[in-house]
């Protein structure tokens, strides 16, 4: 059963974000806590279950919304300023020292789903971060997507987001089953990013002006799955190289090898591929 405590974190710019705090629920507990960093439009209610099976392994988790999405989202969708950039240098930094505060540990380890794990870079205390798993993560470069989505994204990128920034106010991305409508800054940047290689460095001296990739030395490891349209392994790859200086490592999952039709982009964390969680979990140790 899940038990969680709903706490407020406060960003330097006076941002509230909405989470929840998960206690382990055995005798003895992990050194490090878990910081869940969810993926674009996706809110903390959808990692609640393996949040709450990870506490059953003797970890401590934070989890939470990013700024403009589920109850992080303060005011009319098309009013928010929100963008993926202040995720990274607002959001997650503050996530990171909510967590230490509540649990007294020396740093944290981040479980980020797809952007959730790709911000590091631009994060100023990532020296507060031991560890990367990045699920699903990559740099989403629409030249190297697959499937559906490659078919899909330009269309998105290039004709939907433009249109309904100006009409709508937001990027409307539930319609079309990729999570919760977008902030309007969210979705240019969305677009913006996976334009070329590189993802957030495609902002350097536009939105982002301090660059931490080289700076960041801890371990930072990809699970990501063949049969995913947008963490592809060449995506993958493309993320892991702009950190230089990190030991980075790559698990390929199989859907066939691992009893599944699917895993692609998002069913990893649902119950329905539990087999799959300790493959995560074993490597949010250090």
């Amino acid at each position: 059963m899940s038990a969680f405590e709903n706490l407020s974190i406060h960003c330097n710019d006076g941002y509230e974000l909405s989470a929840r705090f998960y206690p382990h629920q055995t005798t003895s507990k992990h050194a490090l806590p878990i910081l869940i960093c969810p993926a674009t439009g996706i809110t903390k209610t959808f990692y609640n279950s393996y949040a709450t099976w990870l506490t059953e392994q003797g970890h401590d988790v934070l989890v939470f919304d990013f700024r403009g999405i589920g109850e992080s989202l303060h005011g009319p969708l098309k009013q928010s300023t929100a963008s993926i950039v202040q995720w990274g240098q607002l959001d997650i930094p503050a996530a990171i020292d909510t967590l230490i505060n509540k649990t007294q540990a020396a740093q944290v380890i981040i479980l980020g789903h797809s952007a959730g794990g790709q911000l590091l870079g631009i994060v100023p205390n990532y020296n507060k971060v031991a560890k990367v798993v990045a699920v699903s993560g990559s740099t989403g470069h629409v030249k190297d997507l697959k499937g559906r989505t490659k078919l899909l994204a330009p269309v998105m990128f290039n004709i939907i987001f433009p249109i309904a920034r100006y009409t709508l106010g937001y990027g409307p991305t539930n319609a079309i089953g990729m999570g919760e409508n977008l902030p309007k800054d969210v979705a240019r940047e969305w677009a913006q990013f996976c334009s070329k290689p590189g993802y957030v460095l495609n902002a350097l001296g536009k939105t982002v002006q301090q660059d931490f990739h080289a700076q960041v030395n801890c371990p930072i490891t990809a699970v990501w799955s063949t049969d995913d349209e947008i963490a592809t392994k060449a995506n993958v790859k493309d993320l892991l190289r702009l950190y230089p200086n990190a030991p980075t490592d790559m698990i390929e999952l199989n859907p066939k090898a691992t009893g599944h039709k699917a895993i692609g982009h998002m069913l990893m964390f649902k119950s329905s591929h539990k087999n799959l969680w300790s493959i995560i979990e074993k490597e949010l140790h250090i």
